[in-house]
């Protein structure tokens, strides 16, 4: 049924010449229809991920309380963090996978698949023991509060024991998605979010033949849906013989081989790099924000809980864009690069634009959601709303001219215009205009900041040096193995 649902057919050769089955093609036909058709699933993809953390939100708190809440929102945080590293390689290893699918580089996208597996197998196993035997400590660096601790390290230590699966998944959803198919990650999100809402409250509670297990429950349900799903994934992949499937003499490529991971850490790194700098200035947001009292703070949480969603159309294109960019490029269609790139910033436009009307037009509904009727803090969320929401349609063109330079492995310049938008600009208004302004200062620092980075973005896409040349995955005599002597 995936065949079916496919973006687009065309008989990829193999270096010997012979053709394999066909597959997606983002080389050619139409750029609108099949841009949105990688979107749509990407965007459902995303939607779901948010609704699951939403949902097991509700059963932690509704049967466990207000510390057990607490207590999953500080593990998160180290998650965050590290799958923030895992993303990073991920779309290192995307563009190369991309650009060597649009060459017809069949075995070229395999190996670079291989090589960025096997390079986040061996870190995350090694990154569950750590943290598995540093939970405590770890806890106890992020300020954990006292009474949520205990139920922190049960959550945590579990959750670490499902890292490689969850840290996998990823991965390959995203390598999946290199080669043009956004419809296979879509499937098997769906199964992992039925399983890990599912199992939540059966684990939690200890329903049937289940056991209590508490907190601890939520964190299984979790490592129960990643394992499930990712060796569902691998089968279904091996069945169907996409084209990332790795078998017989292919499994070697799983072994990182030197000349690939220098490639996939030289770019992975700053785009992991990018996502800390998004963190960090988020942290140092919601520091100042803490400062204007109980109210604000509340309105301010909302706010970013309906921001997730307004800015999902733009992360679903700017991914798209990317995908179909890297192919073009490994097939040396520049034409075709630049329209898919116009194209991205009009479909952004259209659907951030509506969302954001939305959100404005209903805010003191969607606030509500939330709040009593009367609360204080839904006023503070209208004005926050009522200044800041629209600069997502700034955000969401940066991210698809980021996706295009980034298609092409150009990772440094936007994680500098990231750090210049976020840090100088958007914290450094935050701080100079507070005096006369007030509150004010902070929500006006959003379209500033915004603003900052489409100018970089922009001037970069227009004459920065990111169209130099193609990435290209090293022939195998060249890729010698991490560790060899020659």
């Amino acid at each position: 049924m995936f065949q079916a649902a496919s973006i687009g057919h065309s008989g990829h050769p193999n270096r010997s010449g012979t053709v394999t089955n066909p597959r997606r093609d983002l080389t050619t036909g139409p750029i609108g229809p099949t841009l949105m058709a990688f979107a749509l699933p990407t965007l459902g993809s995303n939607v779901l991920q948010s609704l699951n953390g939403s949902i097991n939100a509700i059963w932690v708190g509704r049967f466990l309380g207000e510390d057990a809440l607490a207590a999953t929102s500080n593990a998160n945080i180290i998650m965050f963090l590290m799958f923030g590293a895992v993303f990073g390689f991920g779309m290192a290893a995307t563009i190369l996978i991309g650009q060597s699918w649009g060459r017809r580089d069949v075995e070229g996208a395999r190996r670079a698949f291989g090589s960025a597996i096997g390079l986040v197998l061996a870190a995350s196993v090694v990154a569950a023991l750590v943290g598995w035997a540093t939970t405590h400590d770890i806890l106890i660096l992020l300020a954990t509060p006292p009474q949520a601790l205990p139920l922190a390290e049960d959550y945590l230590r579990v959750i670490f024991l499902g890292l490689p699966a969850s840290m996998m998944l990823v991965l390959v959803m995203m390598g999946l998605r290199g080669t043009g198919d956004a419809m296979t990650p879509l499937w098997f999100m769906i199964l992992g979010v039925i399983l890990d809402a599912g199992l939540n409250p059966l684990l939690i509670l200890g329903v049937g033949p289940f056991p209590r297990m508490g907190i601890a429950g939520s964190a299984f349900a979790t490592l129960i849906s990643g394992t499930v799903s990712i060796v569902a994934l691998v089968v279904w992949i091996n069945l169907r013989d996409l084209p990332i499937r790795l078998r017989g003499a292919e499994l070697a490529y799983l072994r990182p081989q030197r000349a690939l991971v220098k490639t996939i850490l030289a770019k992975g790194l700053p785009i992991g790099a990018q996502m800390l700098v998004i963190s960090l200035a988020g942290l140092a947001m919601v520091g100042l924000v803490n400062r204007e009292g109980v109210a604000t703070t509340a309105a301010y949480g909302i706010t970013l809980q309906l921001w997730g969603y307004i800015q999902m159309p733009a992360l679903a294109i700017g991914a798209a864009v990317s995908a179909m960019a890297a192919q073009n490029i490994g097939a040396d269609r520049w034409d075709r690069v630049g329209q898919v790139t116009r194209i991205g910033i009009l479909y952004n436009i259209a659907l951030t634009g509506v969302l954001v009307v939305a959100v404005l037009w209903f805010d003191r509904t969607t606030l509500g959601l939330f709040l009593a009727p009367d609360s204080p803090a839904i006023p503070i969320g209208q004005r926050i709303s009522m200044i800041a929401s629209w600069s997502f349609i700034l955000f969401g063109v940066t991210m698809v001219l980021f996706g295009t330079v980034r298609a092409n492995g150009a990772v440094w310049g936007p994680l500098l215009i990231l750090f210049v938008a976020m840090f100088p600009i958007r914290l450094g208004l935050s701080l100079w205009l507070r005096p006369a302004l007030g509150a004010d200062a902070l929500w006006w620092s959003f379209p500033a900041g915004s603003l900052a980075t489409l100018v970089g973005a922009t001037l970069y896409y227009r004459y920065g040096p990111w169209r130099r040349g193609a990435l290209g995955v090293p022939q195998p005599d060249e890729a010698v193995p991490v560790g060899s002597t020659t």
